[in-house]
């Protein structure tokens, strides 16, 4: 046969396919918002009795030989109790065995970033909650822009929620930010014309979402699944941000996600039950179990928006 050009590798596309890299342009996971700011208590299979102050011992002043005052301070227990969160998939056999693109790996972490997520929307915004509270009980709430430039805008807005907190006698001590209202904060600046957010550096977690910085020169964590319409709610002002005492906020998990694989049960697709066996299908089963505790909603202040988080 003539030659009319020089063999190249396009004449064996069937024969050489690419090098397959990692999921390069694969999104960074989402980590729970909530575990960040809330503190984190240990949590053992038949739950959790946490002690809560309800009541201080006061002092009073006396004269010398005088009669000094009688106080007592009053302590409840609060029961946090572990609630399941779990998700199966199901692969082919033949997926497990070739694992392309890593999949099968890939797939135990975009499990793990489902469980953070549902974590977050229940109890920021009681979304499938099996718990009994969440920060959107809270009655204290702030508009984003209600302030004129003139008046100290954004700045102006976000003092306005710590006086909420102040007044009632709370704290502030951190915020839960989304992603949607970070123009907004980047924008913001003090009545010195400083920027109110401040990034810190967070290499070492540089894959996570959930990212640290200060506001208010209070700790803050910015990330998504923050914002969020309140279910069942018909008021237009939706939350995107949150401060308060979050140290009135307690998680714990029993143990970490624990994961089982079958081959020989049936599983729900589509909804039938399906063979797994019959059809040479693997299911891969994770769980984790968690609890939640609110003490004080009061403790806590929504910042809103007039347009729903996308």
């Amino acid at each position: 046969m003539a030659i009319t050009a020089a063999t190249v590798t396009g004449d064996f596309s069937g024969f050489l396919s690419p090098d397959q890299a990692g999921p390069i342009f694969e999104q960074a996971r989402r980590m729970s918002v909530m575990q960040q700011l809330a503190r984190q208590v240990p949590l053992g299979i038949n739950g959790v009795e946490i002690p809560v102050v309800t009541t201080k011992p006061t002092a009073g002043w006396v004269s010398e030989g005088g009669k000094k005052p009688a106080t007592k301070g009053a302590m409840t227990l609060k029961t946090m109790t572990p609630k399941k969160l779990a998700a199966i998939a199901v692969v082919s056999a033949e997926v497990v065995r070739a694992n392309p693109g890593n999949y099968v790996n890939v797939l135990r972490e975009d499990i793990a970033e489902a469980f953070a997520i549902a974590f977050d929307a229940a109890t920021f915004h009681g979304t499938s909650s099996p718990f009994g509270q969440d920060i959107d009980d809270t009655a204290k709430a702030v508009e984003l822009g209600t302030a004129a430039a003139s008046a100290g805008g954004v700045h102006t807005d976000l003092v306005n929620g710590l006086k909420a907190l102040v007044n009632d006698g709370k704290k502030l001590t951190g915020f839960a930010l989304d992603d949607t209202v970070e123009p907004t904060i980047l924008g913001a600046v003090d009545t010195t014309g400083r920027p109110l957010y401040v990034d810190l550096p967070y290499d070492a977690t540089s894959s996570a979402v959930a990212r640290p910085g200060r506001l208010l020169n209070r700790p803050s964590f910015m990330g998504q699944g923050v914002a969020a319409p309140v279910p069942g709610s018909t008021s237009t002002a939706y939350p995107v941000a949150y401060a308060g005492d979050w140290s009135q906020a307690v998680w714990g998990s029993v143990g970490g996600i624990t994961y089982d694989v079958s081959t020989e049960t049936t599983v729900t697709i589509n909804g039938s039950l399906v063979s797994l066996w019959e059809n040479n299908l693997v299911a891969i089963r994770a769980e984790a179990e968690y609890g939640f505790l609110i003490n004080d909603t009061a403790a806590f202040v929504k910042y809103t928006e007039t347009t729903p988080a996308s």
